[in-house]
């Protein structure tokens, strides 16, 4: 993991050449490149994204040997009065299990902030947050990209995506020991900014499961307020008149107005997609989060307008392309449970994996996601019957470590504690196997080649 600034370093300050000799190859060419442009403002191999957020912070006036701290918002007890009126405050239970789960093994903290860059809580590895405290990454501080330069949550918030932003890339030097990926988190129904999730720390949020991780995690929490309405503490309305089943099925099912529509899997794999957003969205998103190759957009037009066809233009709209009445989801429906800590009921309303054989970018982010959370929360209960109904599943069956998890929470001497532990032997002896014969056969194909 690389090593967050050390104690005693002013915020700004450059770090010293031991640190930087001991960094990858990556990181220094990073840092390279951030020396460049700092003498002589030029971006050689510089991401784009990166290059158009430090020339933000040029136009803005921030200087990179600027050493204030971000300020602060507000008192304590303001900012305290302030968190528990914000509509992302009932989401934090789901934040913390899809990312705070881990945190003290990694080394990294998560933090959720609101739209204006204000970071309202930060939690996860006490080392980490300690250090994080040093560069003013703390509860209360204002990290948008116009007062504390380059970083995740406040370049998310500027562009309105998803970013990671990693070392070197930081706008001030004293977060170059960091890496960080944030995503936004919008308002279903308007797309308004409601806030930032980010994930704070060393090499392991510098890799692509992070930023998938801050991904789902903000899609979840978009999901969750459009189904059980807590953004802006409005309750879902009463005009509420369809629902979509996509749980445990290839073909997701789609009741409105008092009919059945049974997608094909692409237009189940759209609905999905309008529904996970919660908003409008653009061709070009669409596209995105339909399929991770380029997808023609006559391609996409031409499903667009079957579907229309089939919904009716009264379901379905266009420019942007959106679902025009709140539509409730059973995967919504089991996150909003797991929200209210209601893990059996949301068990119970678990059919299976979002679209099993969907590769769509959108849906595959939520499948993740739903299923984490909800092993994660049969793990966390310790109650025996719900993992029995965890590993009798068909997603659980090959579980090892939930097998494992059974028989420790049988009482001892139970047959079908034995039972348990031999099945988690059992599949653990055959996860060894494979991975030996994979092991053996990449051998085989490198001897060869």
């Amino acid at each position: 993991m690389a090593a967050p600034a050390p104690a005693g370093l002013s915020r700004f300050s450059v770090l010293d050449a031991s640190v930087d000799a001991g960094r990858r190859p990556a990181d220094r060419e990073q840092r390279r490149a951030y020396e460049g442009f700092v003498s002589d403002g030029m971006l050689p191999g510089v991401r784009p994204v990166v290059a158009d957020s430090w020339q933000r912070c040029v136009s803005s006036g921030l200087l990179p040997g600027d050493t204030r701290l971000p300020p602060l918002r507000t008192t304590s007890q303001a900012l305290a009065e302030y968190r528990r009126g914000h509509p992302l405050a009932a989401l934090l239970p789901v934040f913390r299990e899809l990312l705070g789960t881990g945190a003290a093994d990694d080394g990294h903290v998560f933090a959720i902030g609101d739209a204006d860059g204000t970071l309202l809580w930060v939690d996860g590895d006490t080392a980490a947050v300690r250090r994080a405290e040093r560069m003013g990454f703390v509860e209360g501080a204002v990290w948008s990209e116009a007062q504390a330069g380059t970083n995740a949550p406040g370049t998310a918030l500027a562009v309105g995506n998803p970013v990671q932003i990693v070392s070197a890339e930081h706008y001030h030097p004293a977060a170059h020991g960091w890496s960080c990926a944030a995503a936004p988190v919008r308002q279903p129904g308007t797309g308004r900014l409601l806030g930032v999730v980010d994930l704070t720390g060393g090499d392991t949020i510098a890799t692509p499961p992070a930023l998938a991780a801050v991904r789902a995690a903000a899609l979840a929490a978009e999901a969750l307020l459009a189904h059980v309405g807590m953004a802006d503490a409005i309750l879902l309305p009463a005009s509420v008149t369809a629902r979509l089943a996509a749980l445990g099925r290839d073909n997701a099912v789609l009741e409105a107005s008092g009919r059945v529509h049974r997608l094909s899997r692409r237009h189940g794999e759209i609905v999905v997609a309008l529904a996970l957003a919660g908003h409008g969205m653009t061709g070009e998103r669409l596209a995105v989060d339909l399929s991770e190759h380029e997808l023609h957009p006559s391609t996409l037009r031409a499903e667009m307008t079957r579907l229309r066809e089939r919904l009716g233009p009264e379901m379905l709209g266009s420019r942007p392309y959106e679902l025009k009445c709140p539509v409730r989801t059973d995967f919504g429906e089991v996150t909003a449970m797991l929200a209210r800590g209601r893990v059996g009921e949301a068990l119970q309303q678990y059919a299976g994996p979002l679209l099993p054989y969907s590769d769509a970018p959108a849906v595959v982010e939520r499948r993740r996601a739903l299923e984490q959370q909800l092993r994660g929360a049969v793990f966390a209960s310790g109650d025996p019957r719900l993992l029995r109904r965890w590993v009798d599943a068909e997603w659980g069956a090959e579980d090892g470590p939930a097998w494992l998890a059974l028989a420790h929470a049988l009482p001892g001497g139970s047959p079908q504690r034995a039972a348990a532990a031999a099945r988690a032997r059992a599949l653990d002896a055959e996860t060894c196997a494979v991975t030996q014969v994979s092991a053996h056969a990449a051998l085989l194909q490198r001897s060869r080649s």
